[in-house]
């Protein structure tokens, strides 16, 4: 028995393979958000930032991306950023033991101290290089969350992960994007989604 070959559908099947190669091995670029609908984010005048928590091998992730953070979030002008040392006075005087996961009842302590609108606490779960065979490029992985103090509750949060090893990554063995880059891009997609 002899088989025919139906070379248009061989050509759909190939198509369709690549497309699928190409769109599974894109870098990591995900943004994920909650906006609490009855809240009044014109109404948060100053917001302090806690120090984040780090869940990578790099032993100042957390300490650089709050930084990037701070700065953006201050650049905006939409807020007052309380200075990163008045946040650890605040910290030292309301006894937090574990500031970067910080109880409610503690968050409330020490917005009085502050005298704070919110309090923003956050994750960072993935930080630096990443590699596949001869390619590398680095990626960050990133939780934050707006604490309202009057009321004692999240009204926002968003999670985003940039970066990552793309097809052309691989098939030129390329570096991917600068750290510093990468995470300018992740905290501006954040910050975004604090402000619509």
């Amino acid at each position: 028995m002899i088989r025919v070959i139906n070379f248009a559908n061989l050509k759909k099947l190939v198509v369709f393979s690549l497309i699928l190669f190409f769109f599974g091995c894109t870098p990591g670029s995900s943004l994920t958000y909650y906006h609490d609908p009855n809240m009044d984010f014109a109404a948060i005048r100053s917001v302090a930032i806690m120090p984040f928590e780090n869940l990578t091998r790099e032993p100042n992730a957390a300490e650089r991306v709050r930084d990037v953070f701070a700065n953006s979030l201050l650049s905006t002008g939409a807020v007052y950023v309380i200075p990163l040392g008045e946040v650890a006075r605040g910290i030292a005087r309301a006894g937090i033991l574990n500031p970067a996961v910080p109880s409610m009842e503690e968050i409330g302590k020490f917005a009085g101290i502050i005298r704070v609108d919110a309090v923003i606490t956050g994750t960072v779960t993935e930080y630096g290089e990443v590699r596949s065979g001869n390619a590398s490029a680095n990626i960050i992985s990133m939780n934050v969350q707006m604490i309202e103090v009057q009321a004692l509750r999240i009204v926002w949060t968003a999670s985003a992960t940039k970066g990552g090893i793309s097809i052309w990554d691989r098939l030129l063995g390329a570096g991917g994007k600068p750290m510093n880059e990468v995470t300018m891009k992740a905290v501006t997609d954040v910050l975004d989604k604090l402000f619509i």
